[in-house]
């Protein structure tokens, strides 16, 4: 709440101050921001009027003068309240906001008529008659101070400012991390030796050199500091219904990219995975009952294009017949239910982040996303998704478990929520190739890149969990799959089938 000091002489406005408090007070929305102060509101204290007054021009944030014919009470040194208050708020630096009544100074006081032309000099005042001209001047003025301090938005809030956030809260290896993968998935212009404000400022995520909210979202250390409401809740039901108790609930947090990892990942780590048998090749066939490019899909688009205004999460929940991915939005302008289901135009909701999204390859923007989901569910044998708008935007996956066996075909060695087990030690060629790159404890996001490889689907299906069903490789948190800070590390196994391989 931002603090307004109102000035005037003597009792000339008596009236006119007491009616500019009410209105700024009753107005449906200055009075979200601002609180006037009237002087004769002060209870009864022990300290000098001139002293007082002073002191609350000094913890205001706006200073507020109405200058009149009357000069008012001088002092022993001939100056007035009036100018001992404008002066203190020009050498505090508030923010001054000056109304001059009438049309000319030719009736005012001489000193008046010196005290307006200073203030002129340094500030634009605003010329009134009556109050009926007085409180809309006041609430433009208003209005403006709140667009200059981003507390009332004109720009879209992935391009505003992040209060409160420098560029010491995002991270220099998140950021190189991302610059590697962009520029191999994307072609991405920049150096890979280039500085993060470089980075930062080529994907316009820097407002007069502080972070904006999409800067903080994408590569904050700690987003949910600032943007609290950025996190993806997820809930395993094994009904079909919401009901407690649930039986697996998270909450993730952290960067978009980590919240995209972490939501798919929960979601893959409960639907079935049938494995089949190498009878037709050297790698074991899987399938999951629902294509993992579709969950990726539809929880992407959540957290991309949700309303980042609202209080409310991403929400991604699994019923034992459909998976929903909910977030707070709608559709934009333009767009329809029925649009979704046909070739569009793209209007990213966010586009400051959807940029850094797109030049990692997780989303494309050519307004196919919902296509595409149809198509994958379809051929996959799945129903088509279903789309709604009611008190934000629904993605709706219907599941068929069975699906997961019909499509490792032939005889089915098993099917798990999670492949806990592999059927034989032979090694395929990406898992050797897996264990060849890891060196000490690594990340998901290095291991991809010194394999090469671009899609978190594929390598976790063909790289990841292949080597953890052989015990070639293993987590180092085996009680948190999902952490953001998961590494990997060779088994004694890992480490002599690494040998074998090098040695062939």
């Amino acid at each position: 709440m931002k603090r307004i000091f109102i000035s005037s002489v003597h009792k000339e406005f008596a009236l006119e101050r007491a009616a500019l408090a009410d209105y700024v007070r009753t107005d449906p929305l200055l009075r979200r921001f601002f609180e006037p102060f009237l002087f004769e509101e002060l209870p009864a204290i022990d300290q000098q009027a001139s002293t007082a007054y002073l002191a609350q021009v000094a913890s205001c944030d706006i200073y507020l003068g109405l200058f009149g014919d009357s000069y008012g009470f001088e002092d022993a040194q001939g100056v007035s309240p009036t100018e001992h208050e404008f002066n203190r708020a020009t050498h505090l630096h508030k923010a001054r906001l000056i109304y001059v009544k009438g049309e000319t100074d030719h009736a005012k006081h001489p000193k008046m008529q010196a005290l307006i032309q200073h203030a002129s000099s340094q500030v634009v005042r605003r010329r009134f008659q009556t109050s009926a001209d007085l409180h809309p001047a006041v609430y433009a003025s208003l209005v403006d101070y709140l667009q200059a301090h981003e507390l009332l938005r004109f720009i879209p809030f992935d391009a505003s400012a992040c209060r409160d956030a420098t560029q010491a809260d995002l991270s220099t290896e998140k950021i190189q991390s991302f610059l590697r993968t962009a520029r191999s998935a994307r072609n991405f212009p920049l150096a890979e030796d280039a500085v993060p404000q470089t980075v930062l400022t080529q994907l316009r995520l820097l407002r007069n050199d502080v972070p904006t909210h999409a800067a903080v979202l994408l590569f904050g250390k700690e987003p949910q500091r600032f943007i609290y409401n950025a996190e993806v809740k997820c809930a395993h039901f094994h009904g079909t219904q919401r009901q407690k108790p649930i039986p697996f609930y998270q909450v993730y947090k952290g960067t978009l990219f980590e919240l995209v990892d972490q939501a798919v990942n929960f979601v893959l780590s409960k639907i079935n995975l049938a494995v089949g048998t190498r009878a037709f090749s050297a790698q074991a066939p899987t399938a999951y009952e629902i294509p993992p490019e579709v969950v990726s899909e539809a929880i992407v688009n959540a957290i991309a294009h949700r309303e980042y205004t609202s209080t409310a999460s991403v929400q991604v929940m699994l019923f034992a017949d459909r998976l929903e991915v909910w977030n707070p939005g709608g559709l934009p302008p333009g767009l329809s239910l029925q649009s979704l289901r046909q070739p569009h135009g793209s209007y990213p909701a966010n586009p400051l982040i959807a940029e850094p999204l797109y030049l990692a390859k997780y989303i494309e923007r050519m307004g196919t996303g919902t296509g595409d989901m149809i198509a994958r569910c379809t051929a996959h044998g799945l129903p088509e998704p279903t789309f709604g708008v009611t008190d934000g935007f629904v993605t709706t996956i219907w599941r068929k478990p069975e699906l997961a066996l019909a499509h490792v075909g032939g005889e089915i060695n098993q099917v798990t929520e999670q492949v806990t087990e592999q059927v034989t030690e032979q090694v395929t060629e990406q898992v050797s190739q897996l264990i060849n790159a890891v060196v000490g404890e690594m990340s998901r996001a290095d291991l991809m890149t010194a394999v090469g490889l671009k899609s978190r689907v594929n390598f976790f299906k063909n790289y990841i969990e292949p080597a953890l069903a052989a015990g070639l490789i293993e987590r180092t948190l085996p009680d948190s799959p999902n952490s953001p800070t998961q590494k990997y590390r060779l088994t004694a196994k890992g480490q002599g089938q690494a040998q074998t391989t090098s040695a062939q």
